[in-house]
């Protein structure tokens, strides 16, 4: 590995809470063809009429809500986690965002720089495959080793939602929260438009097809986000022994009028509060750092409505972060990456 250099790769944040910032982000984040899957005069239409006037003064006052001290929770976690993944590893580990910064391009120019360095491994740090994560941090990568003429190859981690590792990690830094009296979980991942799902399907027959598409075994899985989500919370309620009547799959974030992955995340925790659920815990396996979407989303609006339909708690179990199984692992497949 003496001639291999690693690049972890999230997905961004605003330089700062502030409207100009927010939008300036927004403006990079949506006019990318992975995110709004349609041609640049539409996407460019879509973003600058409908959601630029006003959402990015709306985005501004959540994320003020969540910003700390060190800024971003998940630029400032990421850092983190970088940190002390360097320390388990003698190989360069470079940290990069898609949107935003530290970009994508300095982090690979430096790593092309070292001239032992041959290979860079990107790390997506994304659990799941989807267009709109995986897909488009690789194809940045590979535009700017093309544009900049670097002499490094490009190896992709595979995406790992139910690696026994990845689920013991998962498990073990919710252990906490899983020994608590609770009532109910719910597993809320970040949505994403069904069109997306449909695009995904290498066989372009599988995927929403039927009511248990992402049960039937079919190559199709390979990049179905909505079946490794699936897969993800099957692992993990199996390892922590959690009874099926006890548990809810759900998505979040949605954006526009497209028809998203249901049921929403928002909808379950206001039907389990009118069910008389009283005791609600929510985690968020499609993101390995606390963002906006885990603490403003979750922690906060979801928190508020559970509690105004009649909940008593619903607290959010923190992500990966920096726990010392994911920290561990994160090195130890740097090192060893997993093959597709």
């Amino acid at each position: 590995m003496e001639n291999t250099g690693a690049l972890l790769v999230n997905l961004g944040s605003p330089d700062s809470p502030h409207e100009h910032d927010v939008r300036r982000y927004l403006n990079e984040f949506l006019m990318d063809s992975n995110v709004i899957d349609m041609p640049w005069l539409v996407r460019r239409m879509i973003v600058s009429l409908f959601v630029l006037p006003k959402r990015p003064a709306q985005s501004a006052k959540a994320y003020a809500s969540v910003w700390t001290e060190k800024g971003s929770p998940l630029i400032s976690i990421s850092e983190d986690l970088q940190s002390e993944v360097q320390k388990l590893t003698s190989m360069p580990v470079e940290l990069a965002m898609r949107y935003g910064k530290p970009d994508m391009e300095s982090a690979l120019v430096r790593l092309a720089s070292k001239p032992e360095i041959k290979e860079v491994l990107l790390f997506p740090l994304y659990p799941h495959y989807a267009m709109s994560t995986v897909k488009t941090v690789v194809e940045r990568a590979e535009k700017i080793i093309s544009e900049h003429k670097l002499p490094i190859t490009l190896k992709v981690h595979p995406v790992f939602y139910d690696h026994d590792a990845y689920i013991d990690a998962l498990v073990e830094s919710a252990n906490d929260y899983l020994e608590k009296d609770f009532d109910h979980i719910v597993f809320s991942y970040h949505g994403v438009p069904e069109r997306h799902i449909r695009k995904d399907d290498c066989t372009g027959s599988h995927c929403l097809k039927s009511e248990d598409c992402c049960q039937k075994a079919s190559p199709a899985h390979h990049s179905c986000y909505r079946h490794q989500v699936y897969r993800t919370t099957a692992c993990f309620v199996e390892k922590a022994d959690i009874p099926v009547d006890k548990y809810t799959v759900a998505f979040q974030s949605k954006l526009g009028r497209d028809k998203w992955l249901e049921p929403s995340t928002s909808s379950i925790v206001e039907s389990l509060a009118r069910q008389g659920i009283k005791k609600v815990l929510v985690i968020c396996p499609a993101f390995v750092a606390d963002c906006l979407e885990t603490l403003e989303e979750i922690g906060m609006e979801a928190k508020e409505d559970f509690i105004a339909a009649g909940g008593e708690s619903l607290e959010l179990i923190p992500c990966l972060n920096t726990h010392p199984a994911w920290t561990k692992l994160v090195s130890h497949w740097l090192e060893k990456p997993l093959q597709n």
